[in-house]
């Protein structure tokens, strides 16, 4: 292996034997015997050691002449965290890659090369570097893989599949596929594919979903979010090549697999690409417990391996909930929320009795009379703050999703009225994923660190959590359920 923190050959070996589960996404095991690449965790019996060839990541596998195997399948594999590199632009190129070819994008290198600000060719280079590939043949496989899990999983036609992976036409699809794969999609799908159902998507373990679903839980919004047992379902509406699809999804969890099993509404399915991306994020599936458990030892509170991130499915959205939790309990903010929704939210139809609402867009919120808003109990203040954090997402100043530029982000935020660093750093946590997150104010932060009212002391608090760096916004979700679980 290649990467500058890859296992050592002997080490990967044993990964391979003890199917460990830690090492998904960052190990790739080819075998020379049958050409096929797989991940750590396969099932079948380990092939002998001198037939083996290790890889970082499945770009370097495929780039070798190995197929993915069709039983372990290399695709639900989870992805890169923002810790499995010291070369941040790098990753975050990686990142922003397999986020176009889920959303059937073509993104120009040159592009993605400005946004990191530095020159293409240097971008190439460390790209090269790090991941040991060209961003061409990452994006390529990043298209193939999510092709070869839409063919395994649904019933979408073939056409519509290579459109929606972003290449363009049935005839390059076709191409990529002979050359990397050498058989045919439709091939593929006979030797491959399963009953078509819900999507799959793994995780490392150890997975707190106990933290996860029940933070969710105590605040999903009548109407439009579900928590039953390990099942969340929720309403969703996703932009889709010039048009808005609405939907319901449905994410099942099974910790014994250390998997996600995700459905959506037939209206949702033309993007089920960024859907499978969507729901890394909102729970965040592509964590590495292994590198932030360690610094989240000294904590305080109860011990939670493998604590997750609450993320988010829509930027906006979840915005608009930090918006009404400023200065208000976590009850109070939700009876706020489902207000707003069933006034501003349009009606759906789902299969599931009380799932009825979408969550108001942008636009919308953006036009609404404000004192309309104000009849729901929201002060003028909020108001006044909802609305303009509604301009600026429909006029695009703000995107709120994953890979945006943080200090960017935090910088229009707090120039908008009614919102300041405490809203601004939690919104950056959970819609841009930012790990180090920081709402030094936070009255519940603060109180879990043992401030009471009379000696609360941000300054004190971050001093603290210096020690938690880069990963403070892990941090303060584990300070919060220390308050909010017995």
């Amino acid at each position: 292996m290649s990467s500058p923190d890859a296992l050592h050959d002997d080490a990967a070996y044993q990964a391979l034997r003890a199917h460990d589960a830690r090492f998904d996404g960052r190990l790739f095991i080819g075998v020379t015997s049958t050409g096929i690449y797989c991940r750590p965790v396969c099932r079948v019996k380990p092939p002998r050691r001198e037939n083996c060839r290790f890889f970082p990541n499945a770009a370097q596998a495929e780039t070798q002449g190995f197929r993915p195997c069709l039983r372990c399948r290399p695709e639900l594999a989870p992805g890169l965290s923002l810790a499995d590199s010291s070369d941040v632009l790098a990753d975050q190129a990686a990142r922003w890659l397999a986020q176009a070819a889920h959303e059937g994008q073509d993104p120009p290198l040159p592009a993605i090369a400005a946004r990191l600000g530095v020159t293409d060719r240097h971008l190439r280079r460390i790209f090269a570097r790090r991941h040991g590939v060209t961003p061409l043949a990452w994006l390529t496989t990043q298209r193939l893989l999510l092709a070869k899990q839409l063919l395994t999983d649904t019933a979408l036609p073939v056409t519509q599949v290579a459109l929606s992976t972003g290449f363009g036409s049935l005839r390059r699809f076709n191409a990529a596929f002979a050359e990397r794969y050498r058989l045919s999609p439709s091939a593929l799908r006979r030797e491959g594919a399963a009953e078509p159902g819900a999507l799959r998507l793994a995780w490392r373990p150890p997975y707190d979903l106990d933290g996860l679903l029940g933070f969710t839980a105590r605040r999903a919004v009548p109407g439009q979010e579900q928590v039953d047992g390990q099942v969340l379902r929720r309403t969703l509406a996703v932009p889709h090549q010039g048009q808005v699809l609405t939907g319901w999804i449905e994410a099942r969890f099974l910790p014994q697999r250390c998997e996600l099993h995700l459905a959506a509404a037939p209206g949702l399915r033309p993007a089920l690409g960024a859907l499978l991306q969507r729901a890394r994020h909102a729970f965040d599936l592509d964590a590495d417990p292994a590198v932030i458990d360690p610094v989240l030892a000294s904590v305080p509170g109860p011990a939670r391996p493998g604590l997750r991130l609450p993320g988010s499915w829509d930027g906006f959205e979840t915005a608009v909930r930090v918006v009404l939790g400023q200065q208000v309990s976590v009850a109070a903010a939700r009876t706020l929320c489902q207000r707003l929704v069933q006034r501003f939210g349009a009606p759906i139809d789902t299969p599931f009795p009380g799932l009825d609402r979408l969550f108001p867009s942008a636009a919308v919120l953006a036009a609404a009379d404000p004192a309309d808003i104000g009849t729901l109990g929201i002060v003028r203040q909020r108001v006044r703050a909802l609305q303009a954090l509604a301009q600026a997402v429909a006029a695009g100043r703000l995107t709120l999703q994953p890979g945006d530029d943080v200090a960017a982000t935090l910088a229009t935020l707090t120039s908008l009225p009614g919102i300041g660093d405490w809203s601004a750093q939690l919104i950056a946590l959970r819609t841009l994923g930012w790990p180090d997150a920081w709402p030094a104010a936070d009255i519940a932060l603060l109180k879990a660190l043992g401030q009471t009212a009379a000696t609360r002391d941000p300054a004190a608090g971050t001093a603290i959590a210096e020690a938690w760096r880069p990963w403070r916004g892990y941090a303060v979700f584990k300070l919060w359920l220390s308050l909010e679980t017995p």
